[in-house]
C-alpha cells in the first residue's frame, strides 16, 4: 500500500534538494532516517521531517508496519520564484530571485507485489 506526503513552497532550491533526495531514493525508512540525520545540508532536515510525516500517515491511516516501509519515489519540482529587488548605484536596482520547490514523497510496503514472482 502506498502512502504519500507532500510539502509545497519550501524555501529551497530544487537542484540543491535533489542532491539529498538521490541519496535516499529506494532505501528503507530506517536507513533513510539515519542518512538524513547525519547529513549537514539544509534540505536533509526538511526531507527528514517530511519522511517522518509520511511514516506517521502510513501508520495511522493505513495501519502499515514501519519496518516494511521503503521510499518508492521522491519527486522534487521547482516552485515559484520570489522576486525581490536590491538597491544599486545611480538609482538602479537588481533583481534577486529566491527559489522554492515542491517535494512529494511516496512510501510503499511492498504488499502489492506477489511473492515468488520476478
Amino acid at each position: 500500500m502506498e502512502t504519500t506526503a507532500i510539502l509545497r513552497g519550501v524555501r529551497l532550491s530544487a537542484q540543491k534538494s535533489r542532491l539529498v533526495a538521490n541519496q535516499i531514493r529506494g532505501l528503507t525508512v530506517e536507513k533513510a532516517l539515519n542518512i538524513l540525520t547525519f547529513n549537514s545540508k539544509k534540505s536533509a532536515n526538511i526531507i527528514k521531517k517530511l519522511l517522518e510525516s509520511a511514516v506517521a500517515n502510513a501508520e495511522h491511516n493505513n495501519g502499515a508496519d514501519i519496518d516494511d516501509l521503503r521510499i518508492s519515489t521522491i519527486l522534487i519540482d521547482r516552485g515559484t520564484l520570489m522576486k525581490r529587488t536590491s538597491a544599486r548605484a545611480k538609482g538602479r536596482g537588481n533583481r534577486i530571485t529566491k527559489p522554492t520547490c515542491h517535494i512529494k514523497l511516496t512510501l510503499d510496503d511492498g504488499s502489492h507485489i506477489k511473492k515468488g514472482t520476478k
